[in-house]
């Protein structure tokens, strides 16, 4: 089930010749956010740069977004986002921007009017806590393992 959301944007003057996020299929969960530069961006291995979208949005409270890398960046050329999934609060108003880092081998270049990241809008919970002593009133098949556990 997907839900319909009609958001406010705004095209920030860098922003103007891009298009606005878009999905590339009808099914798709993430919009294509684009590089608002003037110039190229050569993003050298094992560098990162912080590209502007030239967008800002306002999200209504209970959602967020967030960034994530574009698979097809990230295995053609080791270019990911740095802190994905990046979190946008749903009280952010600033514009839109993305970590990008170089873990390939060669120089990347980053045109203007790229596709650059995804950007997902989803609802979120907020948690409160209980205070427990122990979590042994709560057991599961796997308890206290982790790493690699369930196998490789």
């Amino acid at each position: 089930m997907t839900v319909s959301l009609n958001l406010p944007i705004c095209v920030l003057p860098h922003g103007q010749t891009n298009p606005l996020p878009t999905y590339q299929t009808s099914q798709s969960a993430g919009m294509d956010l684009h590089a608002a530069i003037s110039e190229e961006i050569i993003l050298e291995p094992g560098h990162r740069h912080l590209i502007p979208t030239g967008i800002a949005f306002a999200l209504p409270n209970g959602y967020e977004a967030q960034i994530r890398s574009r698979s097809g960046l990230s295995v053609k050329h080791g270019v990911i986002v740095l802190n994905a999934p990046a979190t946008i609060d749903s009280d952010h108003r600033g514009e839109i921007r993305v970590v990008l880092i170089n873990l390939g081998q060669d120089s990347f270049s980053v045109q203007p009017g790229m596709r650059i990241a995804q950007l997902i809008i989803a609802p979120y919970t907020q948690t409160s806590w209980n205070l427990v002593p122990s979590l042994e009133d709560y057991p599961t098949e796997r308890d206290i393992s982790g790493f690699g556990s369930t196998g490789l």
